[in-house]
């Protein structure tokens, strides 16, 4: 730097208004350095712009002695910069700079001696860089030369904040570009009359444009005469409203005659704004047919969703197979043999033996374990809906068929699907399922369309189906289908030895979700268990274990609150070889006779208290399975 009293504040000045009146951008920074550094008399100097973070400089332009770089970057901690930049205010080191900030390899390869930075702000005081100068002889402070040094800095400020300011235009211009050609709706953009000037990728597609032709024609002949009076009554209310709302939802939509593409028909809404004082106007269009398409395609994967959450939720659960009994371990034995193969799976048990666990055994050792286990009980769906929740069907089909939709069927693509109570599938849709199981193909109800399937049956019923065969209510060919490897659920009465494992973990899982301490089941109430006749099976066991643990006090389980009302036994008879002996056809009317009396005296009533299941001592579904084999009906109650 001039020493004291030598600096010509008017040459430096001069110098720096001439050497940079006529440039911008990099050019502009180039010449500040220079003339700076030729006014300030050091050998060098830069302008840099500073990173978000503050940890890093980016000298745009860098001046030392007669070589110049450009994008140079450099980190802050340490340097004379960082002092600056951290305090905001100009940082003069005349001489001994090295000794200052020691291990700068940049300063000692330039054999710095003095410096001088002073950090550069935007108009609202954010620090955005910094001007400096370096030189190898001291620089002894100067007045006048720090105020030019000071207007080069603001100079320069002015510029970086310019040309950041500039770069954000460009980053925000290129966003909505991209924006506007990522937008999957339509977007179009016209004036007063109408006539198109901006459309994106998506509106060129829909209205059946040519991308390489100027997008200059009148919207409304791309309209219905219906929507082009309902857009042009929209364009006059924005244009002419008062309010400070510029925008509108169309009601009603618009239907788009869309050149050589296919009409259709969409929600609209309409914008207005004023540029260069003339009215313009952004039309968004969505095509309600593929809405409707994705809300279809929506509710599907939400069913295949709520599938795979039960499955989530009974793997996260505690139920399993419990016991060891030797009934068990033939019935699971046989699910070991049979889980790795295709074959299709025949469960037979009475009500509440667990065949739903043995299914989700079966699924679980299969090589379709991480493919969907699908459900559907065939005895609880009314006979008019079961053929659409098996196989599907279309839009229109029947009435309330607003939607396509997929069967179970569909769902169960390359997994299992499980058919409960497989008995009450109505005689006419067996043949549709028998060419499923033969043939992996089936159509939708209302489709001429045939769909591939590729599915696992386990299916499962307490009935006799060998029976309901030889009654014509259940077709034979399917049967054989179906009974490829039957395996037998033994019934609780048949698991003596295991009644004691199932009440101890049935008691633990209750306890735990009830937040009761009870204490381990008594060997007399062990005994009540097992003398239990069990009709309904394990769930009958769970329901009076859970029963307990609800009304039990004390911590000690409540065996007699627990266990159901004990049904007198009947006196033991020896056999009488004289008693008169029925044929098949007359214990079938004698059933039949039966029920009809108990339902006329429990008021048609099946399930309850009051119920004609409790009256003749049997589960309600049984009860109704009954019936529908029988052909019965409740009778009409007033």
């Amino acid at each position: 730097m001039a020493t004291p009293g030598d600096f010509d504040e008017q040459a430096a000045l001069r110098s720096v208004v001439e050497g940079t009146a006529s440039e911008t951008g990099e050019r502009f920074f180039r010449s500040l350095v220079e003339n700076l550094a030729r006014a300030m008399g050091t050998m060098g100097g830069w302008v840099a712009r500073l990173a978000e973070d503050q940890s890093e400089l980016n000298a745009l332009v860098l001046k030392m002695r007669d070589g110049w770089w450009e994008n140079v970057p450099y980190k802050v901690p340490g340097t004379p910069c960082e002092t600056a930049l951290r305090e905001r205010r100009v940082v003069h080191i005349p001489e001994r700079v090295l000794e200052l900030y020691r291990d700068q390899p940049y300063l000692e390869r330039h054999g710095a001696v003095s410096y001088l930075g002073v950090p550069l702000f935007a108009a609202d005081g954010q620090l955005i860089g910094q001007l400096a100068v370096l030189d190898d002889k001291p620089m002894p402070l100067e007045p006048r030369a720090l105020a030019i040094f000071q207007i080069f800095a603001n100079r320069a400020a002015a510029e970086l904040q310019r040309l950041q300011s500039e770069q954000a235009v460009a980053e925000r211009e290129t966003q909505l570009r991209r924006l506007l050609e990522s937008a999957m709706d339509a977007i179009v953009d016209f004036d007063s009359l109408f006539q198109v000037t901006l459309m994106n990728p998506a509106a060129r597609r829909a209205l059946g444009r040519d991308e390489r032709a100027e997008p200059s024609f009148d919207l409304r002949s791309m309209l219905s005469p219906e929507s082009r009076q309902r857009l042009e009554r929209c364009a006059a209310e924005l244009m002419h409203a008062e309010s400070a709302s510029n925008s509108q939802w169309i009601a009603g939509g618009l239907r788009v005659l869309a050149g050589d593409a296919e009409p259709f028909f969409a929600e609209a809404t309409l914008s207005h704004y004023r540029l260069s004082q003339r009215d313009r106007l952004t039309l968004i269009l969505r095509n309600v047919d593929e809405r409707l398409a994705a809300e279809r395609r929506i509710v599907s994967l939400s069913r295949e969703t709520q599938y795979l959450r039960e499955e989530l939720t009974w793997l996260r659960s505690d139920e399993r197979i419990v016991g060891s009994s030797a009934a068990l371990s033939r019935a699971l034995h046989e699910v070991e043999h049979v889980a790795p193969a295709e074959t299709g799976v025949l469960l037979l048990g009475e009500t509440g033996t667990g065949k739903e666990l043995f299914a989700r055994a079966v699924h679980a050792r299969s090589k379709r374990r991480d493919k969907p286990l699908v459900k559907l009980n065939c005895g609880a769906i009314p006979h008019n809906l079961i053929e659409s929740e098996l196989f599907g069907h279309e839009k229109g089909a029947f009435t309330g068929a607003t939607q396509r939709r997929h069967g179970r069927f569909a769902l169960a693509d390359g997994g299992t699907l499980f058919l409960d109570e497989i008995g009450e599938l109505p005689l006419e849709l067996q043949p549709k399922l028998l060419r499923v199981l033969q043939e992996g193909e089936l159509e939708p109800v209302g489709s001429s369309r045939t769909l591939s399937v590729d599915v696992r049956i386990i299916a499962a019923t307490n009935r006799d189906l060998g029976e309901m065969v030889k009654r014509g209510t259940f077709r034979e060919d399917l049967f054989y289908r179906l009974n490829v490897f039957p395996i037998r659920i033994p019934p609780l009465r048949e698991r003596e030895h295991d009644i004691d494992e199932l009440s101890r973990v049935f008691l633990e899982k209750y306890a735990r979700q009830l937040g009761r301490e009870l204490a381990p089941l008594s060997e007399r109430a062990l005994e009540r268990l097992r003398a239990y006749a069990w009709p309904g099976n394990v769930r009958e066991l769970q329901n009076v274990i859970e029963r307990g643990v609800i009304v039990s006090t004390g911590g000690v389980f409540d065996i007699e609150r627990a266990l159901p009302e004990p049904v007198a036994a009947a006196p033991a008879r020896s056999p009488d070889r004289t008693a008169q002996v029925h044929t098949l056809a007359e214990l079938v009317a004698l059933e039949r006779a039966n029920i009809e009396r108990a339902l006329a005296q429990c008021g048609g009533k099946v399930a309850g208290k009051s119920g004609a299941a409790a009256l003749l001592g049997t589960h309600p579904s049984t009860l109704s399975s009954r019936m529908r084999s029988l052909g019965l009906r409740r009778p009409l109650t007033k």
